[in-house]
């Protein structure tokens, strides 16, 4: 069964961006970029809201073509154009090569589409990751906390008003201070019916 995972940087304090869109402060060196496009190759496809995969469109598709870049930037290049995206979006009429998309999340679709052989889907968005998180649709987040303290801006869970209760399967730490804290989520066993 494939997994929905949120991929998120976040501060020591809890927020994914700081005041006016700020991510500055994301420490992603050679050594952390090499293992977003490890991780990220495997993927079966990028699901994302309109504001993630807008700024990974503008940079994303041709960042390869840039000869300022470093290796890690041209490899990642290609594994955007490779890995399908499911765009979910009210007010976008199209997306680019390799991707489709929805108007509104429907679970069933997504359990159907988690039920299919392949990769994990990582999930990107933090609205998006909000609204599968409250239809209990994300199985682990992947959350890289880098060693700064924001202060304001916008958390992760900030809407968040229900506990979810997670199970921490990998913690690793980066050369530059990042760390990741790599949860999954637990949910309650069925007990199969008795005969």
């Amino acid at each position: 069964m494939r997994k929905i995972v949120v991929h998120m940087m976040l501060s020591l304090d809890g927020y994914f961006e700081g005041p006016d869109r700020d991510l500055s402060w994301h420490r992603v060196d050679e050594e952390l970029h090499a293992h977003f496009n490890e991780q990220l190759a495997t993927m079966s496809a990028f699901v994302e809201g309109r504001v993630t995969y807008e700024l990974m469109e503008a940079v994303w598709p041709t960042a390869d073509q840039n000869p300022g870049y470093p290796p890690v930037m041209h490899e990642f290049a290609g594994i955007w154009r490779a890995v399908p995206k499911i765009v979910f979006s009210r007010t976008l009429r199209e997306v680019g090569p390799n991707a489709s998309l929805r108007a509104e999340v429907d679970p069933e679709e997504i359990r159907a589409l988690k039920q299919q052989p392949g990769g994990d889907m990582t999930l990107g968005g933090v609205d998006l990751v909000e609204t599968f998180r409250r239809l209990d649709l994300v199985d682990e987040y992947r959350l890289y906390v880098n060693p700064v303290v924001v202060g304001r801006g916008r958390r992760l869970f900030e809407t968040a008003d229900t506990p979810t209760d997670l199970e921490l399967v990998e913690d690793r730490r980066f050369g530059n201070g990042v760390v990741l804290l790599r949860y999954a989520v637990r949910r309650p066993q069925v007990a199969a019916p008795s005969v």
